[in-house]
């Protein structure tokens, strides 16, 4: 009888700990990953700046590039200014942006990404999508994943508090994603795959059951942990579906309809989650969300974060427009403005204002 394997496309090493920026160079060497120490670096100009000085002398036959922005203008300059050189990889060592442009820079110039995140504000840090600003608004590309993820927890402590949130919001909203997914199969019969399913629902159970908070190094090994595992859920199932479905649909709503006023990304993924999870039934569960992001100080209703009930209704409603072919609550149940502003104001009764 035949054995069946499968391949899952992860990186080669995951290292989340304290102190892991200091042994970067150390752990490339001893997964084959640059022997010579030739590499192509791209920072910001503030924390990733501020790094190169620490780091610098222990990578003597690095390139330094600094990236101005998360644009893909910024990112095909910088696989162009990248070309020029002989590396074995590249390093993506900043924010969610910058690991984006290196994402993509790498994929253009046929280099392996090394992924070395500043803060935890979302699940892209090993996802095989690069998000970049163009000029019809926002784009996600598809890349490799990365070949190497380092995660520093001195480093993300340093980091301003709102983006290790964000990162809570973020994976948390993996529970709404994945219930989204398995409507979509009841009614559609889209396939699901187990196995990326369960390692997005488990990512997002795990922050969301935590009795820790950012101030603690377990809570945000879990939380570092959580985020990895969805990224890798995504590369798993080929797409974004293990942890995008109508919270990510009612964030992307918020940043197209008001672009100027739009809050972070897992902040607005949090607060669709939770409305989400209340509007197919789950009273309880979103209850239990709404009081979990509270708990770690995150917006949970549209007011939270400056917008009024009836701007929060247009997000809703035009949601589904921002990913079509894309099936979630918000598609199955087809609500008029006025269904969404009278759930709306009975989830408020429910979870408290």
């Amino acid at each position: 009888m035949p054995v069946l394997t499968r391949l899952i496309p992860s990186p080669v090493v995951v290292e989340i700990r304290a102190g892991a920026l200091d042994d970067l160079a150390a752990v490339l060497a001893d997964e084959r990953i640059s022997h010579s120490g030739r590499l192509a670096v791209a920072v910001s100009g503030g924390s990733g700046a501020r790094l190169r000085e620490r780091i610098a002398p222990s990578l003597p036959g690095a390139d330094w590039y600094e990236v101005g922005g998360g644009t893909l203008d910024d990112a095909v300059r910088l696989a162009g200014k990248m070309k020029s050189g002989h590396y074995d990889a590249v390093v993506g060592l900043g924010g969610g942006k910058i690991i984006d442009c290196a994402k993509f820079a790498a994929a253009r110039v046929g280099l392996p990404l090394v992924a070395v995140p500043t803060n935890l504000s979302h699940d892209g840090l090993c996802s095989p999508v690069a998000t970049l600003d163009n000029d019809a608004g926002r784009g996600s590309y598809g890349v490799p994943n990365p070949i190497a993820v380092l995660i520093d927890l001195d480093v993300i402590r340093e980091a301003p508090a709102r983006f290790v949130r964000s990162g809570i919001g973020d994976a948390v909203s993996n529970i709404s994603a994945v219930a989204d997914w398995e409507l979509s199969h009841r009614v559609n019969g889209e396939k699901i795959d187990g196995l990326a399913a369960a390692m997005a629902r488990q990512a997002g159970e795990a922050v969301l059951r935590h009795p820790g908070g950012i101030e603690d190094s377990d809570f945000l090994q879990v939380l570092a942990e959580a985020l990895v595992l969805t990224g890798i859920a995504m590369s798993i199932s080929g797409d974004s579906r293990p942890a995008s479905g109508a919270c990510h649909e009612i964030n992307h709503a918020f940043d197209l309809l008001f672009p100027q006023r739009a809050a972070s990304h897992g902040e607005q993924c949090g607060i669709g989650a939770a409305f989400a999870m209340y509007l197919r039934g789950a009273h309880e569960e979103s209850a239990a969300m709404a009081a979990v992001l509270r708990r770690h100080k995150l917006p949970v209703l549209p007011t939270d974060i400056g917008f009024t009930v009836d701007e929060f209704v247009r997000v809703v409603e035009f949601a589904p427009e921002t990913r079509p072919g894309r099936y979630t609550i918000l598609e199955h149940l087809d609500l008029t403005s006025d269904q969404i502003k009278g759930l709306y104001l009975d989830y408020v009764k429910t979870i408290g204002s």
